[in-house]
């Protein structure tokens, strides 16, 4: 049996939404970057370097890392390690604008559902926050205002801006802080038993509600914990909800 909870702490991707697979060099920002490095690098050349840096900024953030990277450290990492000086100042300089360009996705939609669980958790009056592992938490936050639904979050924690990433319990732990509500007494809904219930676990929540992803397919069977209970998307969610 799940405990009732007293507030309600959410991942953003795979949970409150969702997106087609993205571009990882969008031509706008190859474009972008061409003009802040002053066309040190030819646009094929940023191509191909964000597309690879895309996918090892994507490796990277499958292992078990307690702390984030800074903006400047991801594409000093993954993305401009190579180019010249210049280049590489220049990037450094407009890091955060850049790494804001980099995370949005134009494709993002909230989860079916979605809506429907955060009035039932709002009429129930629970507090909420988002959690959530991130290149730029700026970007999740303008969406999720855009989207209607930013207002019902008394907190948002992003890694970017914690300096800590899921499972680090800390992220749980700063949202509960947060709504003021000790963690031991939230429940946390996420997509990846390996970042999510992980975190959850670690952090001692009341319960940990997988919501079912693509990416949850992904991880190997029986390698993480289990959850206390699963649900299809923001409907299910709703429904456990209002079961309590």
């Amino acid at each position: 049996m799940l405990s009732v909870p007293a507030a309600l702490l959410l991942d953003f991707g795979g949970v409150l939404a969702d997106a087609p697979p993205r571009e990882p060099a969008p031509p706008e920002l190859v474009l972008r970057l061409y003009n802040v490095t002053g066309g040190v690098l030819t646009p094929g050349e940023i191509n191909r370097s964000l597309t690879a840096g895309w996918d090892a900024y994507a490796a990277w953030r499958d292992e078990d890392h307690p702390d984030e990277l800074t903006h400047a450290q991801v594409w000093r990492r993954f993305v401009t390690g190579g180019w010249p000086p210049r280049a590489q100042d220049a990037v450094r300089l407009h890091a955060s604008k850049l790494a804001y360009d980099w995370a949005w996705c134009s494709s993002w939609s909230l989860r079916p559902g979605i809506p429907e669980a955060l009035r039932a958790a709002g009429a129930a009056r629970l507090p909420m926050a988002v959690v959530s592992n991130t290149l730029c938490g700026a970007a999740h936050r303008d969406f999720l205002a855009g989207a209607g639904v930013g207002d019902l979050f008394a907190a948002q924690v992003y890694s970017d801006e914690a300096g800590v990433r899921k499972p680090n319990p800390e992220m749980i732990w700063r949202a509960a802080r947060a709504l003021g509500v000790p963690a031991e007494k939230c429940w946390f809904v996420g997509d990846s038993r390996q970042r999510d219930v992980v975190c959850a676990r670690r952090a001692d929540a009341a319960a940990v509600i997988l919501m079912r992803s693509p990416r949850t397919d992904r991880e190997p069977a029986g390698a993480f914990p289990e959850p206390d209970a699963t649900v299809a998307d923001g409907y299910g969610l709703r429904d456990l909800l209002l079961a309590r």
